[in-house]
């Protein structure tokens, strides 16, 4: 698994572009978000009523 609940949101989308969509998939505005910078995949799960596994299987499908 390349992605990990511990990388931030800008991590994420600055180390692999192309999961963009599959966030929107989950209704995760998160590209534009000033959080983003900070804020882990499992903190934005939470946030948005995500189940963090399920979030992580998704991305690491895209990667």
């Amino acid at each position: 698994m390349k992605i990990k609940k511990e990388m931030t949101i800008g991590e994420l989308l600055r180390t692999y572009p192309q999961v963009i969509e599959a966030l929107l998939e989950f209704n995760m505005g998160c590209i534009g978000c000033p959080s983003a910078q900070s804020e882990t995949l499992e903190e934005a799960a939470m946030v948005h009523g995500i189940n963090v596994d399920k979030l992580l299987e998704r991305l690491n499908e895209a990667v």
